[in-house]
């Protein structure tokens, strides 16, 4: 059966080409500095500059970063890979070409798993390969000029190239988020979007079910999720009206502006052969030891879908719930700490995902930030579980302890008197008061409105200022009413 779906009777067909800066002090083949910020082209040295003279010389840090990629995806590793030069002419190339990587790329093949809602899907990947970063050119638009910025040139990227495997925008977003999380996981990249550290191009074309597959645009440099997936549905919607209209599509290399929500070419695409790659003289094949390779794997932290699979089984938690959680380190670290506190890991996994969660993106802040300890949380979901206070009193106590990091599970419980109240006899004589002060509520029930039976669970919570036991209160209503 055909689950694929369709765009006003066309399939959507996309694939990405993700650049992640890789965590490394110095750059790919020089030692000039890789930090964020600095003043225009005071971090790029003579190799940057393609002086006269100067040879390139491989980072071995980032040779470590492509082989803990290509053990985090499954991918296999080539023993011998080799650098090319990929030549095309932009003021802010120096040398007039790119090191990289073609026929022989470092990663080979491996997959990204990943959930959208909650069904489970998977993108293959083709390769994965080293290159330098280039420059970046500067337009000074009060001046009408322009500049060239190198500090960026030879910084060490790896190119994650995808299958064309994905078949939606929120799909690609998906698959996105999931590599960006596998790329820090790993600590291979920060995964900073906004300064450049996680690029992603997307490869999106568009064709009739069963017909071959449509010629395809590259969009450029999509440095946030929110624009990615605008980007790719008005590129969609763009391509399938240039078809139904008429008129061919011609592939491109085309930019995403956010303020007008549009597509706009800026090239024409170029082939391979239009790059004319040729192995790099300069530098040897790069030899990888299965030695080399064994050393990270004993180094791999737990991965993200080893540990959403072991949170299922350890703690019988949804797979969605184990996915959620396992979307950092710090959010994971901090679910099992609640969790080991409190003993109700299925507890603990609603109010993180849940009340945590939402403080976490109103404050705008991430897990490390959180004022509420993990510790804290345990202590105020074991109250909930031992009946001392109601779920309704339980976010009180939590925003209580959000506002007040200081603040003590029981004595803010104590001090907002919202312990529940478990005296069968004293909560017997508050029923017995709500039902003399509420006889038309009782004539409904007896004839068969069932609302009124909530109304008067009102009445009673209400009379207790919130502090009777829901549960408790509607089982001796019950019993009272009969």
């Amino acid at each position: 059966m055909n689950t694929t779906p369709l765009v006003q009777g066309y399939e959507v067909v996309i694939g990405f080409e993700t650049h992640a800066q890789l965590c490394t002090r110095s750059k790919i083949f020089s030692r000039a500095s890789t930090a964020f910020g600095a003043a225009p082209n005071t971090q790029a040295c003579a190799v940057d500059l393609a002086l006269p003279g100067t040879l390139p010389v491989m980072n071995h840090q980032a040779v470590v970063c492509a082989i803990r990629l290509g053990l985090a995806l499954g991918a296999r590793i080539a023993p011998v890979s080799v650098f090319a030069r990929k030549n095309y002419f932009y003021p802010d190339l120096p040398k007039g070409y790119q090191i990289s990587q073609f026929e022989l790329p470092v990663v080979q093949g491996g997959v990204v798993e990943f959930f959208l809602g909650n069904e489970k899907k998977s993108v293959r990947l083709v390769r994965a390969h080293l290159e330098e970063d280039a420059g970046k050119s500067l337009h000074e638009d009060f001046f009408g000029q322009s500049g060239i910025d190198l500090n960026r040139a030879g910084t060490p990227l790896l190119e994650i190239v995808t299958e064309p495997d994905m078949r939606s925008s929120e799909e690609a977003v998906a698959y996105a988020r999931e590599l960006h999380k596998i790329v820090t996981w790993i600590g291979i990249c920060d995964g900073n979007m906004q300064e450049g550290s996680f690029r992603c191009d997307a490869n999106v074309s568009v064709r009739q079910p069963g017909q071959a597959l449509g010629t395809r645009r590259e969009i450029k440099n999509l440095n946030s999720f929110k624009f990615m997936q605008q980007a790719i549905d008005y590129e969609i919607r763009w391509q399938i009206a240039q078809i139904e209209d008429g008129h061919p599509i011609r592939q491109a290399t085309v930019l995403f502006d956010p303020d007008s929500g549009e597509t706009r070419a800026m090239r024409t695409k170029e082939d391979a052969a239009d790059y004319r790659y040729f192995p790099d003289p300069d530098l040897p094949p790069l030899y990888i030891s299965d030695q080399m390779v064994q050393e990270q794997r004993a180094l791999m932290v737990e991965l993200p879908r080893s540990m959403a699979a072991r949170f299922v089984a350890q703690y019988g938690l949804p797979e969605y719930d184990a996915a959620t959680l396992t979307q950092s380190q710090a959010m994971a670290a901090y679910f099992e700490a609640v969790a080991g506190g409190c003993g109700q890991p299925k507890l603990a996994s609603n109010w993180i995902m849940g009340e945590f969660s939402r403080r976490l993106n109103a404050d705008g802040i991430g897990v490390a930030q959180a004022p509420v300890a993990p510790a804290q949380l345990a202590a105020l979901i074991a109250r909930i579980c031992d009946a001392t206070i109601s779920n309704n009193a339980a976010r009180q106590v939590f925003d209580a302890l959000w506002a007040d990091p200081a603040g003590e599970v029981d004595a803010i419980i104590d001090a907002k008197g919202l312990r529940q109240m478990n005296d069968s006899s004293a909560l017997e004589q508050i029923i017995d008061a709500v039902l003399a002060a509420n006889a038309d509520h009782v004539a409904q029930l007896r004839a068969g409105k069932d609302k009124a039976f909530h109304a008067l669970v009102g009445q009673v919570m209400k009379a207790s200022k919130g502090q009777a036991n829901p549960q408790q209160a509607r089982d001796l209503l019950r019993v009272k009413l009969q």
